[in-house]
């Protein structure tokens, strides 16, 4: 919290929480929206919005971060938040699903710009590592903080007014968060010998594909998006079509997913300075496979109030085991790659962890209007098996930091110190990630 007494990046993170819990305004009223318009199609829309939105990431975030260089930063940020100030009312006034959808590639094109840009800025105006590593994790805390307290003001709002007070609300909030990055002191971006956006998206996700760790951190993106899908497409439908509750429900079950996810927040630091990652990630993924079947057995249970307080239950454990997986994942990028390389990392997480909701999205969805929540749920429950699979199976129990290996070579460069031990074959043990001289992960490691 001794980074707020730096006004720049207080402004700046004044900004950030702003539009977050603007943006989480807007996941709730989007959801009600889009009840509003398709009814017991809800779900399908929904699920489309969202597919499109992981679309809009997937492809825009690294053009954008291609870019801004070229723009001075702050009026880049500035000018992102009046496009979504603009942009979120107009939500107001459409009455046919398309759009919904139209809107929806031009708000998030303009979110997917801002938050390439707004990561580069903190580490000019914190240059000391420690003080950057300190805004990571208060990011991450402000992030969690909204999951939580966004469908509960959606709650209060929705007590006496309708869903379409968040879109303005949002609204105010991004042109709240233009004016304090207006009054931030931002440098512009050094441009660098930098290669394309092809050349360094391909580079992140080579070195995912090479390291065991980063392969299994991305069967657990799969794991969250299976689960995490059930959460954000399909509540709305659950609520109020299954359980014949009120719109406010929908926010304060949301609520329920954000206090699961808060515990996390609070309680992980201390559990991962005695427990390493990988057993706090794969244990969290065993909890999202663990609420899922509840979620399953949820759907095929009797009425009652028994459901709701149950719903409750497995909402909140949902948020538990998503805060368990995501929160160790910028350490496990950190560790698996030199600091030259993070940017490449980092934007290749970005792109693949939002693949997976692009996945699963659809299948939340699509299937839900077609075959009904207890199919979807079992399906997307495979989904998140498979993923759980592929990370236990990629991710080796015994992962140290310094790996013993061997090259061939000439003894020089890389290899000097190194011990040969004979046909052209040298020896040496260093902190291991995959980077020019290291292509592949060494079978011979110990």
């Amino acid at each position: 919290m001794s980074l707020l007494g730096h006004r720049d990046y207080r402004h700046l993170f004044g900004a950030q929480l702003v539009a977050l819990f603007g943006t989480g305004l807007t996941t709730v009223a989007l959801g009600l929206l889009a009840y509003d318009l398709a009814g017991a199609n809800a779900g399908a829309v929904l699920g489309t919005a969202l597919a499109i939105k992981m679309i809009t990431y997937v492809t825009v975030a690294p053009l954008a971060d291609a870019y801004a260089c070229r723009i001075p930063r702050r009026l880049m940020l500035v000018s992102l938040d009046a496009a979504r100030a603009l942009v979120v009312p107009a939500l107001l006034f459409v009455d046919q699903v398309w759009q919904v959808y139209v809107l929806i590639v031009v708000l998030q094109s303009a979110s997917a710009s801002f938050t390439p840009t707004f990561q580069a800025v903190l580490p000019d105006i914190l240059p000391s590592e420690r003080e950057y590593t300190k805004a990571l994790s208060l990011s991450q805390l402000a992030s969690t903080m909204e999951s939580l307290l966004s469908p509960l003001l959606a709650a209060v709002v929705l007590g006496f007014a309708s869903f379409h007070w968040l879109f303005a609300g949002t609204s105010v909030g991004f042109m709240v968060s233009g004016m304090l990055v207006l009054s931030t002191r931002i440098p512009d971006a050094t441009r660098g010998d930098r290669g394309g956006v092809r050349d360094r998206t391909l580079a992140g996700i080579r070195v995912f594909a090479a390291t065991p760790r980063l392969r299994g951190t991305l069967g657990l993106n799969l794991v969250v998006a299976a689960v995490g899908s059930v959460v954000m497409v399909n509540t709305v439908n659950y609520v109020q079509d299954t359980l014949g509750r009120s719109p406010a429900d929908v926010a304060l079950l949301l609520a329920g997913n954000g206090v699961g996810t808060i515990l996390v927040a609070l309680l992980l630091p201390r559990v991962l300075d005695r427990i390493p990652e990988r057993t706090v990630m794969l244990t969290g993924a065993g909890v999202l496979l663990a609420a899922m079947t509840g979620a399953i057995a949820l759907s095929t249970a009797d009425s009652g109030g028994r459901r709701w307080t149950a719903a409750l239950a497995v909402w909140a454990v949902i948020g538990l085991g998503t805060g368990l997986v995501l929160t160790p994942v910028g350490r496990v990028l950190r560790r698996s790659s030199h600091v030259s390389d993070r940017p490449s990392i980092f934007a290749a997480q970005f792109s693949l962890s939002h693949a997976c909701w692009l996945l699963a999205y659809p299948v939340a969805g699509w299937l839900a209007t077609a075959a009904g929540l207890t199919t979807t749920w079992i399906v997307l429950g495979l989904l998140g098996l498979a993923g759980f699979a592929l990370a236990t199976r990629s991710w080796p129990r015994r992962d140290p930091y310094f790996l013993e290996h061997t090259h061939r070579g000439t003894g020089t460069g890389h290899l000097s110190g190194a011990e040969e031990i004979g046909d052209g074959l040298w020896r040496h043990r260093h902190e291991f990630v995959i980077d020019r001289d290291h292509r592949r992960w060494p079978a011979d490691a110990r």
